[in-house]
């Protein structure tokens, strides 16, 4: 959709100024306006960017008017431009306004260079720029109309995609041969990241995408609940066909050691028919319409799967093959909840009792949500605020490109300056600079050989260079999720082309522009190093301690109203631990970068991620439960968990004293199995002890993270001598 609206606004003001008859100079100013104009804006509401379009053009005129007066003087044009890089990385501060001003200031500054700005052409370029914002207006609200709603809805239709395609590589799972788990085992995992990543999209969107804040909590709770219960499912199967319970690591550490081979389902073909063929009951539930010729088909297919939330209903076999039923039963509920949040009410004719006795509880939960306020985190200060550390470490690089850069070319010396900015974009710590400077000098010179060959074969046919700049801007946008270097190709031959258009171009044009790029990421990554260095290292290590602060809440909460105590804002603790694992899991990648030299710490970073995202998934699926308490007749509060989780947050605070503090006095303590409290499982035990059961294997699970992520980290490991008198009061 951005590629479809900056390629829109471009086509719609090269028509108009086409019309106008201006020459190519003037099209290629008014095309980059255009460009800059569009992509420039990210707020959500629509208001806000018709606010932010309206400012952005006196901001844009007033940096083209400024570039034109000082083209003669060198020097005072240089200092400008190094004060414009400050203010417009300052900016960023202020939040997607401030961030989309100073992107066009600094832009259109660099356009009036590019384009060889002065007094004699600035009434015509300031008009261009009116009409390349104009264009830009018409295209964002009126031909590709875009709004936060809309963007919404369909994320929500891609989650629902994305469970059906998590369930269906599932269904794989379960049929592999022994050769073949591993390769199935990592679709299931491409599949529970791809579910994870529209989670979260979604999450982003839901305060400004939903009409109020109950709305908002409603989606969030059944999207957390749908993604939990089809992970887990994952985890159940696999544990199924093996001779021992599956580690959670399994499922998020790639080539992590896979449990020995079982035979539960060997020579119990009904067993694994009536498994598919409820597998692909839920994939079509999830997935298929509620509603129609085929609504009655789809009220049976709920009514047996959700039938396996009832022991009754549950086939005769092994425990672990039940624990499979019992998920897709659980998978079952989520989407019928993710149904009534997405789609409303439907049709309860044909409901089973099973059915009715979960829309009670989805009911009880619906009319129990209510907004609540958020605390705000502190913020930092002065050269402690990452933009103003940014903003003076761009102001120093872009001084270095300039000096070198003049020495390079006194006519191109601004594209040092321009890949100094954008290796600053969007990144945090000196890794990540490292490791985008080489990206991009890598995409400019694929696209440098590119360039030549294209400038050869469109030669001076105007309109076919604009039809494939066109293109290759939607292929920029398009690319830019998936690969910086892409990006930084499609980039280098569309410039290309516009140089081919302004006749200027000449391969030792492109030749210097790798040369210039080089030079602009260099003086980036020395600024970076040099100038207030945020190290990968410090940069990985506040983040992991907000991962682990973040675990330890969701944690503590969990187990305190599972043991009878206070409800809380379960779900909303553990989206803020995913986003926060999210921003650890980005700042890693300069160290689990293929070209990193220390192979060892990139093993480290890998297992240490994986680790944390196991421990956030079973501390995702404790929120999950607990919140379930008040109206559900199958969970129970049950005082013990209090003691089996104090261990679990004890040896969270010491990890997160380890990582802040790098004290090495500090201790992870060990001792019984945290299952061991769950009492024997009798067929007269009350329902909400097989509940139980789960919440301490998931608090098991997660004592066993926890004290994996002690040996990476450095924290010692102890077993307490006297623990026998606590686990016999726990037992």
């Amino acid at each position: 959709m951005a590629g479809l609206r900056t390629v829109g606004a471009i086509a719609l003001t090269l028509v108009v100024l086409g019309m106008r008859g201006a020459g190519p100079s003037l099209m290629v100013s008014g095309a980059m306006t255009a460009m800059v104009a569009t992509f420039s804006i990210k707020e959500k509401h629509r208001g806000d960017q018709a606010v932010t379009l309206a400012l952005g053009l006196p901001v844009a005129l007033a940096a083209m008017s400024l570039g034109a007066a000082l083209s003669t003087h060198t020097l005072a044009g240089d200092v400008c431009f190094i004060a414009l890089i400050f203010v417009a990385v300052y900016c960023r501060r202020y939040g997607d306004r401030g961030t989309a001003l100073g992107l066009i200031a600094f832009q259109i500054y660099f356009l009036s260079l590019f384009g060889g700005a002065g007094y004699s052409t600035l009434a015509e370029l300031c008009l261009a720029l009116v009409i390349a914002f104009a264009c830009s207006a018409v295209v964002r609200f009126g031909v590709v109309a875009e709004s936060t709603e809309r963007v919404l809805k369909r994320l929500r239709k891609a989650f629902r995609a994305r469970v059906a395609q998590l369930v269906s590589v599932q269904i794989d799972l379960l049929d592999a041969d022994r050769d073949d788990v591993e390769k199935a085992l990592d679709d299931v995992r491409l599949h529970t990241a791809r579910l994870h990543e529209s989670a979260m999209m979604i999450q982003d969107r839901l305060d400004q995408g939903t009409p109020d804040s109950a709305s908002a909590s409603l989606l969030q709770r059944r999207v957390a609940e749908a993604e939990i219960a089809a992970e887990r499912l994952g985890i159940l199967i696999l544990t199924a066909r093996s001779a021992e319970q599956a580690d959670t690591l399994a499922l998020h550490l790639p080539h992590a050691p896979l449990p020995a081979p079982g035979d539960r389902l060997q020579e119990r073909d009904d067993t694994i028919a009536t498994l598919h063929r409820d597998l692909e009951a839920l994939r079509v539930l999830v997935a298929g319409p509620v509603s129609g010729e085929h609504g009655t088909g789809v009220a049976q297919l709920r009514n047996r799967l959700l039938g396996y939330r009832e022991e009754d209903n549950l086939p005769n076999a092994p425990a672990a093959v039940q624990d499979v039923f019992r998920g897709i039963g659980e998978a079952a509920r989520a989407a019928l909840g993710l149904r009534l949040a997405l789609d409303g009410p439907q049709d309860e004719s044909d409901d089973s009792p099973e059915t009715k006795r979960s829309r009670e509880e989805l009911d009880a939960e619906d009319a129990s949500i209510a907004a609540e306020e958020k605390q705000d985190d502190p913020h930092p200060t002065g050269l402690d605020r990452p933009t103003t550390r940014a903003a003076v470490q761009v102001s120093v690089g872009s001084t270095l490109a300039i000096v070198g850069g003049e020495l390079l070319s006194p006519q191109r010396w601004y594209w040092a300056v321009l890949t100094c900015w954008v290796v600053f974009l969007n990144t945090s710590s000196t890794g990540e600079i490292l490791v985008k400077g080489y990206r991009r000098l890598l995409g400019t010179v694929l696209g440098v050989v590119a360039g030549v060959i294209l400038a050869g074969v469109v030669g001076n046919h105007t309109w076919t260079a604009f039809t494939l700049v066109l293109l290759f801007i939607f292929a920029m946008y398009f690319t830019a999720p998936v690969s910086y270097v892409l990006m930084s190709f499609f980039v280098t031959a569309m410039l290309g082309l516009l140089y081919t258009v302004l006749n200027t171009y000449s391969p030792a044009v492109l030749v210097l522009r790798i040369e210039e790029t080089a030079l602009g990421a260099v003086c980036g990554m020395v600024a970076a190093v040099l100038v207030l260095p945020v190290h990968t290292d410090r940069r990985t290590d506040e983040l992991l301690a907000a991962v682990l602060v973040r675990l330890g809440d969701v944690t503590g909460a969990a187990v305190e109203q599972l043991s009878g105590g206070i409800a809380l804002d379960l779900l909303d603790r553990a989206r803020d631990l995913d986003t926060a694992l999210d921003n650890l899991r980005a700042s890693t990648k300069p160290l689990t970068h293929p070209i990193t030299p220390w192979r060892a710490r990139r093993q480290t970073a890998r297992y240490i991620v994986a680790l944390l995202e196991t421990c956030a998934y079973h501390a995702r699926s404790l929120a999950a439960t607990a919140e379930l308490l008040p109206y559900s007749k199958s969970v129970a509060a049950d005082p013990r968990l209090k003691l089996a989780g104090r261990r679990i947050s004890q040896n969270i605070d010491a990890l997160v004293a380890r990582v802040t503090d790098d004290t090495g006095d500090g201790v992870a303590e060990t001792g019984a199995s945290l299952a061991a409290m769950l009492e024997p499982q009798l067929p007269e035990s009350p329902r909400h002890d097989r509940v139980t059961g789960r919440v301490l294997r998931h608090l098991q699970r997660l004592d066993e993270g926890v004290i994996g992520l002690a040996r990476p980290l450095g924290l010692r490991i102890a077993t307490p001598a006297k623990k026998e008198p606590a686990r016999s009061a726990a037992r």
